[in-house]
């Protein structure tokens, strides 16, 4: 069987079992539901590492599935002068690029659909919330075998949608509700970089296939920084870089298989494989990546430092994986696409594996998450314990352990590119062990600090955790055949002027390490000391602060301050405007009675007068006496008849 034809399939199944979830799924038994949406996310993954191990032995690594063209048949210009046809797929590439992903995707998916069997048994919505994971996991698998941007936006937009959908999961609650709005409207933003992006790419290149734009980038006239940047604000809001990293940690209101997902296998390693998928479109764009590496050297000391202070579980594994994506991003900005993606392999294994593990930890003690209120709990939950130690050794860049092998990496390549970030990330890994110690030591370590009676979790939770474990330690020893792997597909930017040797890179590697021991060292004798006065601690546990800067400039600022102006246009402008209509309405009315009173009234009462005046001479001999008429007129008849005697 040819499993490469077959590539489209992939993400069909878990669709299929979200459209189960729709149509029937509150009419099924729960085992029912875990049946179907494990099922179909395990025939994803079958049907994946069936294609890939074809891929591997193929001639071509690069393999495309064209189903139909969606849009087509529109000419137009480019930029640079020459012609082109709008031509939209609905088509999938497999490639060593989407083969790791989607070997991520699924498998770490379907682990994590496993685990929600025991966590979500006696929570309501259980078919909805599989049917949501479904989806997710649909969304995702289309993300990452697009054939072209527009494609790929499709599955951006759609994890969007299902983060939403799973972040708010318990809509009943007003913080959920909230967190969900919050992730939805800050992708937003990222959303608007990323259409722009793609507009200048279908304008500069005439085509938004991935193959046709790496192709055509060598041929530039001039360096493509603007797509290039465009293109990291979309990344910067889906993997949660500053400034647009504020919507992760309150990600963590969804149920914690959701936060799994979403922190290890899913949405927010969607923006590290769109610039890796890019490469070729950075390494052209020098300064974009520049801001690249710089930005996520930031983000990734910023949410280390938050990290240190955090009290609840599993906040700190979300400042964990912002820091973490920083990681990642400061590779990509170096040009070590490979590394980035190395380290969003590992990261997926030990990440999961320590969000469940904390999910395994909340179960135990009926919701709690507080680890002020935990404590000792290494005896209570000995396997929980044990998994979790291996996750932490794993992230803290223990050697032999996953993130050792990749973490490594990215301090060997930004050191090769900039010391003073290589001195940021090296910081970084410091806190990194710190903060993760912290965690260990305060959750399972020490006397009790809570009146619960915790027990271990079920089988079907341990298991996924058993499997992510041993990914922790193994996944980071095939380095070399991975990054072989990926060779064909990424982009490789010109070898440094002055490359450090392999000495150097042997004490780059001693003194990674050595920071992960003075990490694990001071979290194992300040975890019970109660610093909480200092200043530094405030700012810390208030997270730089960051939320409240956005509260004052969006919300306050944008917001009340907006409303202010509003109020004031409102009250000077246009009840102004009213006040004044109404002002001249009364002056008019006031004229208007002056006019009548004055000049009507005065003209009508002169006419009275002057009629009265002519008539009275008449009014005199109108008396209506009729006597006096008679005399008038024997008079008048008299002096008439006198007349014309003596005349």
């Amino acid at each position: 069987m040819n499993f490469l034809d077959l590539i489209w399939l992939i993400p069909l199944f878990p669709l299929a079992g979200a459209a189960a979830m729709l149509l029937i799924g509150k009419r099924l038994p729960n085992p029912a539901v875990s049946l179907i949406c494990c099922g179909s996310v395990a025939a994803s993954f079958l049907l994946s590492l069936g294609a890939v191990s074809q891929l591997a032995s193929a001639d071509s690594r690069v393999h495309q599935v064209i189903q139909y063209a969606w849009l087509a048949g529109m000419p137009f210009r480019t930029a640079a002068g020459g012609t082109a046809t709008f031509l939209l797929d609905w088509g999938f590439l497999l490639d060593p690029l989407s083969s790791v992903m989607i070997l991520v995707v699924t498998g770490i998916g379907l682990l994590i659909h496993i685990y929600s069997i025991g966590y979500m048994a006696h929570e309501g919505g259980y078919y909805r919330f599989f049917g949501y994971l479904n989806l997710f996991v649909f969304f995702m698998l289309i993300l990452v075998l697009a054939n072209n941007y527009g494609l790929l936006f499709v599955g951006w937009e759609g994890v969007g949608l299902c983060s939403y959908l799973l972040i708010g999961f318990y809509f009943h609650r007003k913080s959920a509700s909230d967190a969900a709005n919050k992730a939805f409207l800050v992708n937003r933003v990222g959303d608007a970089g990323f259409i722009l992006a793609m507009l200048m790419i279908l304008a500069t290149f005439g085509s938004l296939r991935f193959v046709e734009v790496n192709a055509a980038v060598p041929g530039l006239s001039h360096a493509p920084e603007a797509i290039a940047l465009l293109l990291f604000v979309g990344a910067a809001g889906k993997s949660a870089q500053f400034p647009l990293y504020v919507w992760l940690p309150d990600a963590m209101e969804g149920p914690t298989p959701v936060s799994a997902l979403i922190h290890a296998a899913t949405m927010v390693t969607a923006g590290v494989y769109m610039v890796a998928r890019s490469g070729a479109i950075y390494a052209a764009a020098p300064g974009a990546s520049a801001v690249v590496m710089a930005v996520g050297a930031f983000t990734a000391i910023l949410a280390a430092s938050i990290a240190l202070v955090q009290n609840d579980i599993k906040r700190v594994l979300a400042y964990s994986t912002v820091s973490q994506l920083g990681y990642m991003f400061m590779a990509a900005g170096a040009g070590a696409y490979w590394v980035a993606v190395f380290h969003l392999y590992t990261h997926a294994f030990f990440k999961a594996l320590l969000f469940l593990g904390s999910g395994s930890v909340i179960h135990a003690m009926s919701g709690e998450q507080d680890m002020q209120r935990m404590g000792g709990l290494r005896r209570s939950i000995p396997w929980t314990y044990r998994l979790m130690f291996v996750g932490s050794l794993a992230i803290a860049g223990i050697p032999g352990l996953a993130g050792f092998f990749s973490k490594d990496e990215i301090l060997w390549e930004v050191f090769n590119v900039s010391p003073v970030v290589w001195a940021v990330g090296l910081l970084t890994a410091m806190l990194t062990a710190f903060y993760m110690w912290r965690l260990m030591f305060l959750t399972f370590h020490g006397e009790p600090r809570h009146h619960a009676h915790p027990h271990e979790s079920p089988a079907v939770m341990l298991l996924p955790l058993g499997v992510l474990a041993a990914g922790s330690v193994g996944a980071g020893w095939i380095h070399g055949a991975f990054e072989h792997w990926l060779d064909p597909v990424l982009a490789r930017p010109a070898a440094p002027a002055h490359a450090a040797g392999h000495s150097t890179e042997y004490v780059l590697m001693a003194l990674s390490v050595g920071v992960a021991v003075v990490g694990i060292f001071a979290a194992s004798r300040l975890y019970l000391r109660k610093w909480e006065g200092a200043s530094l601690y405030r700012l810390l546990l208030n997270k730089w602060y960051v939320d409240e800067i956005y509260d004052f400039l969006f919300v306050r600022g944008a917001v009340l301050g907006g409303g202010r102006l509003l109020a004031a246009f409102d009250s000077r402008v246009v009840d102004g405007g009213v006040n004044g209509a109404g002002w001249l309405a009364r002056f008019e009315s006031k004229l208007s009675i002056w006019a009548d009173t004055w000049i009507i009234d005065g003209a009508v009462r002169l006419l009275s007068f002057l009629a009265k005046a002519f008539s009275l001479p008449v009014r005199i001999v109108q008396t209506g006496q009729v006597q006096e008429y008679a005399l008038v007129f024997v008079a008048g008849v008299a002096v008439f008849l006198l007349y014309y005697t003596l005349r």
